[in-house]
């Protein structure tokens, strides 16, 4: 069990772990109650995928539509790499991007050394759109964790990073 250092603060009122139902804390540390890895990441994964969600929301996108922009940011992969970092199926792929193209978000070239193969990247309205999206998932994402302290912050950013790999991005 982490030492009281490591545990974010609950509410006063948040039930006692084991104790009779509906009775909360009266006076002393708060703690919270460990949910265990499973329940944990799923419940944080909601979270985030919420915060993500009311961020698109507010530009008219999907969450899809907003990792596209993501993914974007600084690089111009081909439809196949997309799909495969987005984890869809090519027919799904084509329509997310014709969807984004339609509204001016991203264009498609040919590939440099082969004219059959296209690439997709952000036109200046999307880098715009991306920029936005960042900064307002950002704010979002951020306050997820706003009661947290300096150190619980970088540690769930260390552990978080380690269970992604270190290279994924919205």
């Amino acid at each position: 069990m982490p030492d009281d250092a490591t545990l974010p603060p609950t509410r006063p009122d948040a039930p006692v772990p084991g104790g009779p139902p509906g009775q909360g804390r009266a006076a002393g540390p708060a703690r919270t109650q460990d949910l265990g890895i499973v329940d944990s990441l799923a419940q944080l994964s909601f979270a985030v995928q919420g915060a993500l969600g009311k961020v698109a929301a507010q530009q008219g996108l999907s969450v899809i539509q907003l990792r596209l922009l993501g993914v974007l940011r600084d690089r111009t992969p081909g439809m196949q790499e997309l799909a495969r970092h987005l984890g869809l199926d090519k027919s799904s792929m084509t329509g997310l991007v014709d969807r984004a193209e339609r509204r001016g978000l991203v264009r498609r070239t040919a590939a440099p050394h082969d004219g059959r193969a296209v690439r997709v990247s952000l036109t200046e309205q999307g880098h715009e759109v991306a920029r936005a999206l960042t900064e307002d998932a950002d704010r979002e994402v951020q306050a997820l964790a706003a009661h947290l302290t300096g150190p619980q912050r970088a540690q769930l950013s260390l552990l978080a990073s380690l269970l992604v790999g270190g290279d994924a991005t919205i």
